[in-house]
């Protein structure tokens, strides 16, 4: 992912180090409250704000296409996704299993002899989250670092993303005053602007884990701002992704039209402004595929992409690609003069590519895709050994393919493999992951899906506690409603 230069239509603002510390300060404030709270209590303020987003959604997909031109039907729908997760998030708070309740019975005779013992998952406390420009719903203000966080019981400071400020501080306002309307304290949800501001935010005492999703060098800067810090804390970064996809003869063979036109579809999404974009395609030499994909892009449409930065950036990167002398431009171009970007489709082989992947596997935010021709599977595993890590890996294969090698390597290195379809579309559910080895994550955790909230939860452990002193969660009566584990038993 990219992140980007303000939007020219929306005045700047940073928010100074004065301002700042107040802001978290009052997240601290708030936090034991969050923490206190009953799973009734937080889910119905995470549903507030949902119900208060759905309901403000004309004006907000309005002001998003305006800032991001990514149009109205796509934004209605990230609305919706990102309202959806809130609720999921307000489900699993209710379910009850994310807080690992697990309890042991003294055992004086066990030897030694064993304590009570009984643990749970607590909030970490204010987190810090940052925007990302491609998803101005569904990884932003309210996106679904916040509504894990939340979820958990910690506040959120969201850092603004500069591509579309006025939609983060509509946003910011509308969820804010949600979350106040329900019950929730001041201080749950609150929104800064500006560089330094986000470099100060994570290395302000009061947050204890922040989540980021931008570009390499951005979160690795913040990254080392937080791992740098006299008490350091979790940074939660998704940054580069290749996304690899694997298609074998026999699966061109019995259905390649589709296929080809599958991957267009794919890597021209959004103007291959997502995340889950299949960057590079590894398929055998010489069996005309490479001819139904320059077809099925002579008829795909480009698009405008999201920032001026970034549009500057697209052929830049296609230029470094092709520079490089075994590539070659099958299809498309570049970028008119209107700033459109059109799909590009470049061509290397496999040997190429296992020599020199930091020039052939470089993730070119936008509408471009890099085919690889290999011989056989040995030239095959040496090219995709040197994939780094990613979000996605796909295999297009068939029965009777022997695929058992190229499936240990695909794992490896991503957190979601597919067998069918493309990656572009995450789903939100209870088992999604979303995430990889680095550099598609700092951590090995999901940004998408229930377990997210794993992310900004901590263990405690109490022992022999008299139960007026337990959390609630952790005492007999509550624990018969919630599943947890007694003694080694799994108890649902």
């Amino acid at each position: 992912m990219s992140t980007a230069a303000a939007s020219t239509s929306t005045p700047t603002f940073t928010t100074g180090a004065t301002e700042l510390d107040a802001i978290a300060r009052a997240a601290a404030a708030a936090a034991p409250i969050w923490r206190r709270s009953s799973a009734e209590q937080r889910a119905g303020w995470l549903r507030a704000v949902a119900d208060a987003l759905d309901a403000a959604a004309p004006e907000l997909v309005e002001i998003a296409d305006r800032e991001t031109r990514l149009g109205e039907t796509r934004l209605r729908g990230e609305v919706g996704r990102t309202t959806g997760q809130l609720r999921l998030f307000a489900a699993v708070v209710e379910e009850g299993s994310y807080l690992e309740l697990t309890v042991d019975d003294a055992d004086p005779a066990a030897s030694p002899p064993r304590p009570e013992l009984r643990r749970m998952l607590t909030p970490v406390g204010p987190v810090a989250v940052f925007s990302a420009s491609n998803f101005p719903f569904a990884f932003s203000v309210a996106g679904g670092d916040t509504a894990s966080a939340l979820a958990g019981g910690s506040p959120v400071i969201v850092k603004a993303h500069s591509g579309h400020l006025e939609l983060s501080r509509r946003t910011a306002a509308i969820a804010s005053a949600a979350l106040e309307a329900a019950g929730a304290p001041p201080g749950s949800l609150a929104l800064v602007e500006g560089r330094e501001a986000g470099n100060l935010l994570v290395q302000h005492p009061v947050i204890q884990a922040a989540g980021f999703t931008g570009s390499i060098a951005g979160g690795r800067a913040l990254f080392d701002l937080a791992n740098g810090r006299p008490d350091p804390i979790p940074f939660y970064g998704e940054l580069g992704s290749i996304n690899p996809v694997v298609i074998t003869a026999a699966a061109i063979s019995a259905r390649g039209g589709d296929l080809a036109t599958g991957l267009v579809g794919s890597f021209t999404l959004g103007a291959g402004q997502y995340c889950t974009k299949p960057g590079v395609v590894f398929l055998p030499r010489g069996t005309g595929f490479e001819d139904a994909v320059a077809s099925a892009v002579a008829t795909a449409q480009g698009g405008p992409l999201l920032t001026e930065r970034i549009t500057a950036a697209f052929p830049d990167g296609v230029d470094r690609l092709i520079a490089d002398p075994s590539t070659s431009v099958l299809a498309g171009g570049r970028r008119d003069e209107s700033g459109v970007a059109h799909p590009v489709v470049v061509v290397t082989d496999a040997a190429a590519v296992a020599s020199r992947p930091e020039v052939l596997l470089e993730e070119c935010f936008g509408p471009i895709t890099v085919l690889v021709r290999y011989d056989d599977e040995d030239e095959l595993l040496r090219a995709l050994e040197t994939v780094p890590g990613s979000l996605t890996a796909t295999l297009h294969s068939e029965t009777g393919d022997v695929v058992a090698d190229l499936l240990d390597v695909l794992q490896r290195k991503a957190g979601r493999v597919l067998f069918a379809g493309w990656p572009t579309g995450v789903a939100v559910t209870w088992s999604q992951h979303h995430g990889g080895p680095w550099p598609a994550t700092t951590s090995l955790h999901t940004s998408v899906g229930a377990t997210a909230i794993r992310r900004f939860l901590r263990p405690v452990v109490y022992q022999d506690a008299p139960e007026p002193l337990l959390p609630s969660q952790l005492r007999d009566a509550a624990l018969s409603r919630v599943p947890h584990r007694r003694n080694g038993t799994l108890i649902a």
